[in-house]
């Protein structure tokens, strides 16, 4: 009787610390963070739901003032930018990507590949993974123009996509059948085979086509074990500090198990708050797009009156110039 009461004693005991926890883990997953209310911070929750929502119209409308939106438009079909795509990392790669993917035999290209490179080479797969994790820490932690809550921040994010990827099943043949196929459907269906369709879209229509792909990626991931849907759904903004129109801003959010935590500045235009790196580098962008335009023009107009010159200077007026 007394060893039956032990028991029950141990298991209530055990239910009650089970259920403390579930409470803890609950509360941190719903409690804001400070500041979360304030428009900084809902800014960047703002920018975050365009991405989940695969609105990267809304997110690249959202990321810049409506004036410099309409210049990078512009910027666009003049050769001169490809933002928002330069954020991605080795964006310039993207249209080649896609112009492969699209082609008419790439399922079997792509599995061929994937049978002699990566089927049954999961040990391979994992060693490669650490690797890159080296390299990736030690590049960032020394070299590349970030700051240093940036720095911190792409440190945590390869730490944490290091570790998925030794565990995700990578090399798993029948992932990789569905997931190809999943991949080089989308990729047709943008219409954006190389940089010749990138720059006949424009930049809104580019964003436009991209957005179903960007959907599928996402799903590619999810099969692996990476969901970054729920990542930016459990994400947490806060206000840091804020002053004039100047703010940082808190983030946290998790990744493929880890917890990611960095700092974002920000800045305030006519009355909106956005990234003021981005701002920074669509300032540049414009500012050499604007160069590049000028240079253009005054070279069209030294061309047009170096064709008229001739005809300027001709005998014949001359002749009708000299008449009284």
């Amino acid at each position: 009787m007394q060893r039956r009461s032990l028991r029950a004693c141990q298991h209530l005991v055990l239910l009650t610390l089970c259920t403390t926890a579930l409470l803890i883990a609950c509360k941190r997953d719903v409690e804001p963070l400070p500041g979360a209310a304030t428009e900084p911070a809902a800014a960047v929750r703002q920018l975050a739901k365009h991405l989940q929502d695969n609105d990267l119209v809304g997110y690249a409308r959202a990321a810049v003032p409506p004036a410099q939106y309409a210049e990078l438009e512009a910027a666009w079909a003049q050769g001169h930018s490809r933002w928002p795509l330069t954020e991605l990392p080795l964006d310039e790669k993207l249209p080649g990507l896609l112009a492969t993917l699209s082609e008419k035999n790439a399922e079997q290209q792509l599995q061929r590949a994937f049978k002699a490179q990566l089927e049954g080479q999961a040990a391979s797969v994992r060693q490669a993974a650490h690797s890159l994790e080296l390299f990736g820490v030690q590049y960032i932690t020394h070299q590349g123009d970030y700051s240093p809550a940036e720095r911190a921040h792409y440190v945590q994010l390869v730490t944490a996509l290091s570790g998925w990827a030794q565990a995700a099943p990578l090399s798993d043949p029948n992932l990789a059948k569905t997931n190809i196929a999943t991949l080089t459907a989308a990729a047709r269906a943008t219409g954006l085979a190389g940089e010749e369709a990138f720059q006949a879209a424009g930049m809104t229509g580019t964003l436009q086509k991209l957005a179903p792909f960007t959907a599928a990626t996402k799903q590619v991931l999810a099969s692996y074990g990476l969901v970054l849907d729920d990542s930016i759904s459990q994400m947490r903004t806060g206000l840091v500090s804020q002053n004039g129109d100047k703010a940082t801003v808190r983030v946290q959010y998790p990744l493929a198990g880890k917890d990611v935590d960095l700092q974002l500045e920000l800045v305030r235009r006519d009355k909106r708050w956005y990234p003021a790196r981005t701002l920074s580098e669509v300032d540049a962008l414009l500012t050499s797009a604007r160069a590049a335009e000028q240079v253009k023009a005054q070279a069209a107009a030294d061309e047009a009156a170096l064709s008229e010159a001739p005809a300027q200077d001709a005998p014949g007026n001359a002749d009708a110039s000299a008449k009284p």
